[in-house]
């Protein structure tokens, strides 16, 4: 291959947003420029916040962008969801600095999706080259790719990076055409179960579906009153801004769904969703008034209620949560990668993560044995 030459912009937003996508794809709304520089021109991602840009590109013999990384220097581990704190502490035990490191991530979003944005997939060995180089170059302790797409995690292997298992909780559609459909492939008492929860939840509210130009700058306000409250409780204060939800709305309102359970008219609760081409994301849930089961009806048979409307081949409800096994989300396997050029503590990570690998291994295989799904031989599923 012809010597490739990778630069570092300033910001996604000061790339072109036609090439920036070119390469993204329009699959994962998480990667594309929009939500991106959404993130940067609202104040949620920048020097102040721990998430540097550092966005690196490769340009193709056109000078069109060809290859692409959202890079961010971080100078903690938070916002990840794949957690290093321990080995931050360990390496910083041993003398050596563990911050800054590079991220390879969609900040604040444990979603799966393309890390390494190809128009010229050739280029793949190229632009992880660059970012080893990077974190030699300014001495780095090490490099993270975080929810890789399975697809590209071979890529990754084949350079050398060290590939980290966890699960999350993903529902499927079966090929359903309406929610009884779902509930039919579940045993009789989850069935029950979920008819239940879902009618104490919405008694007395009006759930209402909100997309496109139907978002306005009030349910902006409405929903960042949710999502600070949630953000305080799980964070200690909010990741993103208030104008990050301004700016999500103006740009990507037609892949935006908000659900809010109305009380007389007041918002009492909601759950933001991002659609792609064939996933539901849920990702932000807040409310003001704690009604027993309206988190599992926002976030959870909503989404599979739309994700069959539209069509969609699964929700994604973002990280961890075994409650979500009970209400038909099944555990999937994500992946992430590392490098780390110091070869004793390269050494450390792998001893570990193999060890880590069984556990998350047989805890999902144990969890696959407790869905609620009816079994082959005519058995209930244990959860």
């Amino acid at each position: 291959m012809t010597d490739v030459v990778a630069r570092i912009a300033a910001g996604v937003a000061d790339l072109p947003r036609d090439q920036w996508d070119a390469c993204a794809g329009s699959d994962n709304p998480f990667v594309c420029w929009d939500f991106l520089a959404a993130l940067e021109q609202s104040g949620s991602v920048g020097e102040s916040t721990g998430w540097q840009p550092l966005p690196l590109v490769i340009d193709g013999p056109d000078g069109r962008i060809a290859a692409a990384a959202p890079l961010y220097g971080k100078s903690h581990s938070q916002g990840e969801y794949v957690f290093d704190h321990g080995w931050a502490d360990a390496w910083e035990r041993a003398g050596g600095r563990y911050y800054p490191k590079i991220q390879l991530a969609a900040p604040f979003s444990p979603v799966p999706g393309p890390r390494l944005l190809l128009r010229d997939r050739a280029l793949a060995p190229a632009l992880i080259a660059a970012i080893e180089t990077l974190v030699e170059r300014d001495r780095l302790s090490s490099a993270h790719a975080t929810f890789i797409a399975p697809d590209q995690i071979a890529l990754f292997e084949a350079a050398g990076w060290m590939i980290r298992e966890d699960s999350q909780f993903h529902w499927t559609n079966r090929g359903y055409s309406a929610f009884a459909d779902f509930l039919a492939d579940l045993s009789s008492e989850k069935r029950k179960n979920i008819r239940k929860e879902r009618a104490r939840a919405v008694q007395g509210l009006e759930i209402v579906h909100l997309t496109g130009s139907d978002l306005t700058e009030a349910h902006w306000d409405i929903f960042w009153e949710f999502y600070q409250d949630t953000g305080a409780r799980k964070w200690g204060q909010p990741y993103l801004t208030r104008s990050f939800f301004s700016l999500l709305g103006e740009r990507m309102a037609d892949k935006i769904l908000l659900v809010l359970a109305l009380r007389d008219g007041r918002a009492i609760a909601g759950a933001l969703n991002l659609i792609g081409t064939d996933t539901l994301f849920g990702r932000y849930w807040g409310c003001v008034e704690d009604v027993p089961h309206l988190h599992f009806e926002l976030c959870y048979y909503q989404a599979i209620d739309i994700a069959i409307a539209l069509g969609l081949k699964r929700v994604e409800a973002g990280a961890q949560g075994s409650h979500k096994l009970a209400r038909g989300y099944a555990p999937e396997p994500t992946f992430s990668a590392h490098y780390i050029p110091d070869a004793g503590f390269a050494r450390a990570i792998a001893d570990f993560l193999a060890a880590e690998r069984a556990g998350v291994q047989d805890d999902r295989q144990w969890l696959i044995q407790r869905t609620p799904f009816k079994k082959s031989d005519g058995s209930s599923g244990g959860a």
